[in-house]
């Protein structure tokens, strides 16, 4: 058995060919041309798998490796675990994302340091990197938390020592009101006045599907994937259970009912395609082309007659909204439901700078996501059934989590108070 050293080879140059190597276990491992990103990246992806097996197999060597593991191996390491754990249906979850996201100033930073010597001022260091960016407290504190993870990841893979990630937890998070930092406005349901002029112009798929989200607090990313199938329509209530939802990694079952409203918005986009899902952005884009057709005042031309379509179109419509192409077309319905009152006869792309700023600020204010509409359910929920019916309905495991969603009817306290003081 060849012997394993206690520390990590280095990224050499074999002079006859040119090209990068390191030596494992005995064995030289060609990286690809000497100096080229490339080949520092395979070094990095080829050591981190080296103290990974290593770790495993020889005995005593967790302490060593751990000892002189650096940051950015531990962070390669880490992303290597991320891209095969936060995946769902074959597809990488948003978590991936964030996590690159908090990775990114911890390599860009600290990323020669040993492990063993990254301690809660080095995470400190960090977090300032992320408050100096402009991020707001919220997102600083969830992002430091997932520092933290990777640390105790890599305690539970013997490439962080225990006490490491014990000194990280000594880092409190950042409080309100108590440090200098950016802090953001809570989410809030969105008022009737933002949503019924967009109903009036976007199209019937997305007026539906918004009115289903005001009405069942159902989440977009479980609107955009109603199919009929999912439906059962046997009963005078109706229920829908998602395909995938957010919760299911957690053994959560999660079950939507429909009751006589949703049922009348939902009827007439019900599919004879059992498997196909209801909400189809190619419907729209075909019923948006035939108004526009209708609409022509010059007769087309032969050439654009005898013009074919393309059999591979680079933005082809899917056979389903996604959460992102969803909202973009509330966006858009925003923009036609409220126009800017002086700029909105010219194109953005010709606006000036300083106009195209006042056309921004303008749809801040009047555009909204659909993630809202969710907390539009949870408030009526509450004020009319109570915290715990709001719970139910939306699927949550606590009612703290609840309490988030659902703004607090203070027209009760105040009318209390009126009688009793």
């Amino acid at each position: 058995m060849p012997r394993v050293t206690t520390r990590v080879p280095k990224y050499r140059l074999h002079k006859p060919s040119g090209l990068a190597v390191v030596r494992l276990n005995g064995k030289d491992i060609y990286l690809g041309r000497h100096g080229s990103p490339e080949s520092q990246a395979e070094y990095r992806r080829v050591i981190a798998e080296w103290m990974l097996s290593t770790t495993a197999t020889t005995p005593g060597a967790g302490r060593r490796q751990a000892e002189s593991c650096i940051v950015n191996e531990l962070a390669l390491a880490y992303l290597r675990h991320a891209k095969a754990y936060y995946v769902k249906n074959g597809r990488p979850t948003g978590e991936l994302r964030n996590i690159k996201d908090a990775i990114r100033p911890l390599v860009q930073s600290h990323g020669h340091v040993h492990v063993s010597a990254f301690g809660p001022l080095a995470l400190k260091a960090v977090r300032q990197t992320m408050v100096d960016a402009d991020l707001s407290r919220k997102v600083v504190n969830s992002r430091v938390n997932r520092l933290r993870r990777v640390f105790k990841w890599g305690v539970e893979n013997e490439l962080v020592l225990a006490a490491v990630l014990h000194g990280l937890q000594a880092v409190a998070p950042l409080k309100r009101g108590r440090c200098q930092v950016r802090e953001t406005a809570p989410v809030q349901p969105v008022p009737d006045g933002l949503i019924d002029p967009v109903l009036r112009v976007a199209p019937a798929q997305i007026g539906a599907m918004i009115e289903l989200q005001r009405l069942t607090g159902m989440r977009p990313c479980e609107v955009v994937l109603m199919r009929t199938t999912d439906v059962d329509t046997t009963g005078p209530i109706w229920s829908y259970t998602p395909a995938e939802h957010k919760t299911e990694h957690h053994d959560r079952k999660r079950m939507i009912y429909l009751g006589p409203q949703a049922q009348r918005i939902l009827r007439p986009h019900l599919k004879k395609d059992l498997q196909a899902f209801i909400f189809d952005p190619r419907e729209v884009m075909a019923d948006r082309w035939a108004d526009k057709r209708r609409a022509r005042r010059t007769p087309m031309t032969p050439s654009q007659a005898a013009r074919k379509r393309k059999r591979n179109p680079h933005r082809a419509p899917q056979d389903r909204y996604t959460t992102m192409s969803y909202a973009r077309a509330i966006a858009y319905a925003c923009d036609q439901a409220f126009p800017h009152p002086l700029l909105a006869t010219t194109r953005y792309a010709h606006l000036e700078p300083h106009q195209r700023q006042q056309v921004d600020v303008w749809r801040r204010e009047h555009r909204w996501s659909p993630n809202r509409l969710r907390h539009n359910a949870a408030t009526f929920l509450r004020k009319q059934f109570g915290i715990e019916a709001a719970r139910v309905v939306l699927g949550h495991s606590s009612a703290d989590v609840t309490e988030i969603y659902a703004e607090r009817d203070l027209s009760k306290a105040a009318e209390i108070m009126g009688r009793v003081g």
